[in-house]
């Protein structure tokens, strides 16, 4: 399993990292955890190079993100709600996600567009709000840039080690990469199930 995998990414290259990654910020269920970390040990296997690597996943978080940005900047407050309203099952996200991370924005000002980048809170959120108080798109797409490459530099850097440390066990990095696969999978059908709008106004 872990072989197939990998040859997927492989193959794929580095326009298929980027495309992945575009795709992992603007729809939930792959988590950017198991894409950058896969192409770490591609790296560890001398399939891929690193810089290469951190160019393509972080053009393609930022192309990503800006989609979203994009959005939040073209539609607007009273286009978007009845956006969120009709398609947020499937986003997993609903307008009280968007209004507290508009909070957020502003309390904290443009500079948590960078800082949240390398966070588990609010990565790809953040980006609707700064797009809704139109925010220079190219002070966005820098302070986006640097900061998905420094996530992605742990990713891939966490994946390089992982694979070099089990480089005589294989069969845990099988079970490893299968369950962050599972877990970014059943997590998203689990929040689609269990998701229940709770702004009905």
């Amino acid at each position: 399993m872990n072989e197939f995998i990998l040859q997927i990414i492989e193959r794929g290259g580095y326009l298929g990292i980027a495309f992945l990654m575009i795709i992992e910020n603007i729809f939930p269920p792959i988590p950017s955890e198991v894409i950058m970390g896969l192409g770490g040990v591609a790296v560890a296997r001398g399939t891929m190079a690193f810089w290469p690597l951190l160019v393509a996943g972080t053009i393609g978080s930022t192309i990503g993100n800006y989609a979203w940005f994009l959005v939040g900047d073209k539609w607007g407050y009273q286009r978007l709600r009845p956006f969120v309203r009709r398609w947020g099952r499937w986003l997993t996200l609903e307008w009280r996600d968007i209004e507290r991370a508009s909070r957020f924005f502003r309390r904290h000002g443009q500079w948590v567009v960078f800082f949240l980048r390398f966070s588990p809170f609010l990565r790809t959120m953040i980006s609707l709000p700064a797009g809704l108080t139109h925010m220079r798109h190219a002070t966005f797409l820098i302070y986006t840039f640097a900061g998905s490459a420094v996530w992605n530099v742990l990713l891939i850097m966490g994946g390089t080690w992982l694979a070099r440390y089990l480089e005589e066990s294989q069969q845990w990095l099988d079970w490893i990469i299968i369950a962050g696969l599972g877990l970014g999978v059943l997590g998203y059908l689990w929040r689609v199930i269990t998701w229940k709008p709770r702004d009905r106004r």
